[in-house]
C-alpha cells in the first residue's frame, strides 16, 4: 500500500485533472479538496472519486472550467445552477456569495442544483465557519439509487448527506456531516477493493438478503445500502432528497438512468450570522461552558467523548505527519485513469 505526503499526493491528482481538461487553479483546487478528505480520513471522499470522475467527464456528465450560474438573486434566497462543473469549485463559488450576504443580512438560504459530486459537505460547513456562520446543508445524491427505505430492501434513495457547522472562538468549529444511510457508498468501495468485509446491518444484497459482502454496492446484481438509525435516518433521506433536490430544481432519484455515470447533488443550505442574534453573546459564551460540560460525564469503559469534528481533525494531525495510505487497487484505478487520459 503506497504512502504519500499530502503534498505528493495532491501533485498527483492535480496531475490527473489537469489531463482530463481542467486549468491549472481548477485542478489545484480539486486536488486539495480531495486530499483533505483522505487527511481528515474520509477516504470514501478522497482520491479514490478520480477514476469516478475521469469516466464521467468522458460520458458528458462532469464539464471542466464550469462555474455556477447564478439563476436567482431574492436578497436572503440566492438560486444557483451548478452547470454540472466540479463540486469542489462550484461549492466554493456559492458558499463564498452566501457568506457575503449572510454577513450583511443576517442570513442566506442557498438553493444549488447540478452541482457535480460536491464531495465532502463538511468542507462547505467549515468554509461558513471560519467566516463565523453557523450553516445547515441537506444534499440529495443523484446517481442510481442506493439506500433502501425503511423497512424497504429496494434502493429507492442516494445517501443524501447532512450537515450542521458551528464555529468556535479560536477553536476548530463543530462539524458534523454524516450520510444518512449506514455509511456512504464510498467506504463499501474502499472496502471492496482492501479486500474487507463491512459491519453486519449496513447492506442487503441484490434478493434483499443482510450481508456484510460489499460487492453487492460495486458490481452488478447491485443490492442496497441501509439507513443509519432505522426510521430516523431513512426519514432525514427522504428529507434530504426533497429538500436538497425536488425544492431546488435538482434531479430525484427516480429520474436516473442506469450507467450514468454522473454523480449530481442538489443543495439546500442556510447560513446564519449569529452575530445578528439577540443570543449572540450567550451563544459564543455557552459554547465555551456546556461543552466541558458535557464532556464531564462518565465514559464507557476504554473510550472518550469526542464532539462532531474532533476525529477527523485527529486524524489529519497523524496523516499530515505520517503520510497518507492509498491502497493498491485504488492507486491502480488511478494510475490508469491517468495513463488513458495521457494517451488520448
Amino acid at each position: 500500500m503506497p504512502r504519500f505526503s499530502p503534498q505528493q499526493l495532491t501533485a498527483t491528482v492535480a496531475e490527473i485533472v489537469r489531463l482530463a481538461g481542467s486549468s491549472a487553479d481548477e485542478a489545484k483546487i480539486v486536488a486539495t479538496n480531495l486530499v483533505e478528505a483522505n487527511l481528515q480520513g474520509h477516504d470514501s471522499h478522497g482520491v479514490g472519486m478520480i477514476p469516478h470522475y475521469v469516466a464521467s467527464i468522458r460520458q458528458g456528465g462532469l464539464k471542466p472550467n464550469t462555474s455556477a450560474k447564478l439563476l436567482a438573486d431574492h436578497q436572503a434566497i440566492l438560486v444557483f445552477d451548478g452547470q454540472s462543473g466540479y463540486g469542489q469549485v462550484i461549492g466554493a463559488q456559492v458558499m463564498d456569495a452566501g457568506i457575503a450576504r449572510a454577513k450583511s443580512a443576517g442570513v442566506c438560504v442557498i438553493s444549488l442544483k447540478n452541482a457535480h459530486h460536491l464531495a465532502r459537505i463538511g468542507a462547505w460547513a467549515e468554509r461558513c465557519a471560519s467566516a463565523g456562520l453557523v450553516s445547515i446543508h441537506f444534499v440529495n445524491a443523484f446517481f442510481r439509487p442506493l439506500v433502501a427505505p425503511w423497512n424497504g430492501v429496494d434502493a429507492k434513495l442516494g445517501t443524501n448527506p447532512f450537515c450542521v457547522g458551528v464555529p468556535r472562538d479560536g477553536q476548530t468549529p463543530m462539524i458534523l456531516d454524516f450520510a444518512t444511510s449506514g455509511i456512504a457508498l464510498g467506504k463499501a468501495r474502499v472496502a471492496f477493493n482492501t479486500e474487507k468485509p463491512l459491519e453486519p446491518g449496513l447492506v442487503v444484497d441484490a434478493d434483499g438478503q443482510p450481508t456484510t459482502d460489499p460487492t453487492c454496492m460495486i458490481k452488478e446484481p447491485f443490492g442496497a445500502l441501509l439507513p443509519f438509525g432505522k426510521h430516523k435516518g431513512g426519514g432525514l433521506a427522504l428529507i434530504c432528497s426533497l429538500l436538497g433536490a425536488a425544492m431546488t430544481g435538482s434531479l430525484t432519484e427516480r429520474q436516473s438512468t442506469p450507467g450514468d455515470m454522473r454523480v449530481l447533488n442538489g443543495m439546500l443550505s442556510i447560513l446564519i450570522n449569529p452575530a445578528m442574534l439577540g443570543g449572540a453573546d450567550s451563544f459564543r459564551s455557552e459554547i465555551d461552558a456546556f461543552l466541558p460540560w458535557v464532556r464531564q460525564s462518565r465514559t464507557v469503559e476504554g473510550e472518550e467523548i469526542l464532539f462532531p469534528g474532533e476525529p477527523e481533525q485527529r486524524r489529519k494531525a497523524e496523516r499530515t505527519h505520517d503520510g497518507i495510505d492509498v491502497d493498491d487497487e485504488t492507486w491502480q484505478q488511478m494510475m490508469e485513469a491517468k495513463a488513458s487520459l495521457a494517451t488520448a
